[in-house]
């Protein structure tokens, strides 16, 4: 028997070959699988999974109606769990491999206007051939979950992990007036976390969420917490509450939903544009996410999400190690950009640097945050390259004349 973690000391109970504990869970033998995480008020399980797995597991447990997908390094995995883990047989949740990247994207798009939870899923080439229906679907007000794991490009590039989709994705990714909510995980567990926090987004606002992952996180293992599984809504449910927009069936009592993203009228397609912006700007208040370390009294701050936040926090061990005063800003939402924190930074601190595995595209949200008040400098390694970091603390130093 393997005990777990825990911060206090643990309390045999009745049943046999288990621990007990109020508030922390505890390990003990389980299944292949993982391990039973017993807790006060319900159980979970912690497994060791890839980053790519995990997402599978969570889109079931999170109620999810349908996965559309295809194939493409470095996120295969995903579609590979699903047709594994086969919930058609548990949940009655549809997992298809479409022909092509496009067609999985117009596949969301009538799973999402019947009010449908349902996700996609690719890599950098992928998401630019469903960019397109990304728009289409921004334009319908449509919910639904896109996980990007991306690689190096441009072109087809490398299997390698990258972070240049970064303008892409924050950018809109397609035609219009129009943004993705962007969750940046930066760890398995986060991978996991964000699939229900997406879900949850994108129907409070009807909008499309990306979840923009790189090929470290996705194909890195570690230990992770599953949540308990969420039910699939009904269609009452459905109906109750998406009635107004989704094409649920017409009742005698309303009009028909027509789901479109296409109005020949300007002052009508105007008027829309103007109802996105409001809530764009609805989101911007209140929806940013982001993680400081150690910036209470930083002179330097690191801005760096996803894999390169993780190298990230270890420069700001090694620089403090030396005596510099140095601290991290992650954004865990890329789309609404953690502004209002690097202004307030901008205003103490002597400096940022951008950390990032391209050749510098988060730079430009940083130094429009920072108002010209302090330098901002771009470090990262690109095509595939990770930067490691005794690199990044190397390009602090250089950047900023620090010995």
């Amino acid at each position: 028997i393997t005990r777990g973690w825990s911060i206090r000391t643990p309390v045999p109970v009745a049943r046999r070959a288990r621990w007990y504990v109020p508030t922390v869970v505890l390990r003990f033998t389980g299944k292949k699988s993982g391990s039973l995480i017993y807790k006060e008020g319900g159980m979970e399980e912690i497994r060791l999974m890839k980053g790519n797995e995990v997402v599978a597991e969570a889109a079931v447990r999170c109620g999810c109606d349908g996965y559309f997908g295809y194939p493409i390094t470095p996120q295969s995995e995903i579609l590979e769990t699903l047709t594994a883990m086969r919930p058609w047989e548990t949940t009655g949740m549809v997992v298809l491999q479409a022909e092509s990247e496009v067609a999985a994207v117009n596949m969301l798009y009538g799973g999402a206007a019947c009010g449908r939870r349902v996700m996609a899923s690719s890599s950098s080439p992928g998401i630019s051939l469903m960019c397109e229906g990304l728009s289409y679907l921004a334009g319908a007000e449509l919910p639904c979950v896109v996980v990007n794991v991306s690689r190096g490009g441009p072109g087809l590039g490398t299997i390698q992990p990258s972070q240049a989709d970064y303008f892409q994705a924050v950018k809109g990714g397609g035609h219009g007036d129009f943004h993705l909510i962007v969750l940046a995980p930066n760890s398995v567990q986060e991978m996991h976390d964000h699939v229900a926090v997406a879900f949850d987004l994108a129907f409070k606002y009807r909008n499309p969420v990306m979840i923009l992952s790189d090929g470290v996180i996705g194909q890195m293992m570690e230990k992770v917490m599953l949540t308990e599984p969420r039910p699939r809504w009904s269609d009452a449910y459905i109906a109750e509450h998406w009635g107004g927009w989704a094409t649920t069936g017409k009742p005698a009592d309303r009009k028909r939903n027509i789901v479109t993203s296409v109005e020949l009228d300007p002052l009508r397609q105007e008027r829309f544009n103007l109802k996105l912006s409001e809530k764009y700007r609805t989101i911007r208040e209140n929806e940013v996410r982001y993680e400081a370390v150690q910036c209470d009294d930083a002179d330097y701050v690191l801005v760096a999400y996803g894999s390169s936040a993780r190298i990230s926090q270890k420069t700001v061990e090694l620089a403090r190690e030396e005596g510099l005063k140095v601290g991290l800003l992650r954004p865990v939402t890329l789309y609404p950009f953690p502004t209002g924190a690097i202004d307030e930074l901008s205003q103490r601190v002597k400096g940022f640097l951008s950390v990032e595995m391209s050749t510098g595209q988060m730079i430009e949200d940083v130094q429009l945050a920072a108002r010209c008040r302090v330098p901002v400098f771009h470090f990262g390694r690109t095509g595939g390259v990770v930067h490691s970091p005794s690199e990044v603390l190397e390009a602090l130093k250089k950047n900023f004349s620090l010995k």
